[in-house]
């Protein structure tokens, strides 16, 4: 199972760094899926905002809502998160797939939804998943990955380097059968 969690310090920190990665790798070819946090210029002091850019290409999909000033209940849109795994689940039943990318095991996965059955299709696929992390989340995934998933340093040649070799392991593998 080639399967990788990623957490880096500092609010968008970890999804600067995916973001970076994923940049570099489809540059090099590798076919990529899955999703990574938007942030968009316009917004760049509103953190109450959630968007989702769809790999590898788009679109991009709103997956918080405005609840009103002073609110304090979750902000996320589950409608809309679950329309995100939609597309992307039909995305990669349509298209090879490389590399599975998902900028947060959050919420959502830690509770059963969200990607999380989209990654256990990945990895059950022989599709490496990478995954941005949050200590509020940790145990959870840890519980998910049953203990077998890498944890990446937070740097952006480590992760590379992760990547580049599940999906060249992948690749031998795939062309041997």
């Amino acid at each position: 199972m080639a399967l990788a969690s990623v957490m880096s310090n500092g609010r968008g920190a970890t999804d600067r760094l995916l973001a970076g990665v994923v940049a570099q790798l489809a540059a090099d070819g590798v076919r990529i899926a899955g999703a990574l946090r938007e942030r968009r210029p316009e917004e760049a002091s509103d953190f109450c905002n959630s968007d989702l850019l769809l790999l590898p290409e788009g679109p991009v999909v709103r997956i918080s809502q405005d609840l009103g000033a002073g609110s304090t209940a979750c902000r996320l849109d589950a409608g809309a998160l679950e329309d995100a795994v939609g597309l992307v689940s039909a995305r990669v039943a349509a298209e090879r797939v490389d590399l599975f990318v998902l900028n947060k095991f959050g919420l959502s996965e830690a509770e059963g939804r969200g990607f999380r059955t989209l990654i256990a299709e990945m990895l059950a696929r022989d599709v490496p998943v990478l995954v941005g992390l949050s200590d509020a989340h940790r145990v959870a995934f840890e519980h998910f990955s049953d203990g077998l998933a890498d944890a990446l340093s937070p740097n952006q040649d480590a992760v590379l380097a992760w990547c580049r070799a599940m999906v060249r392991s992948n690749a031998t593998v795939t062309e041997e059968a």
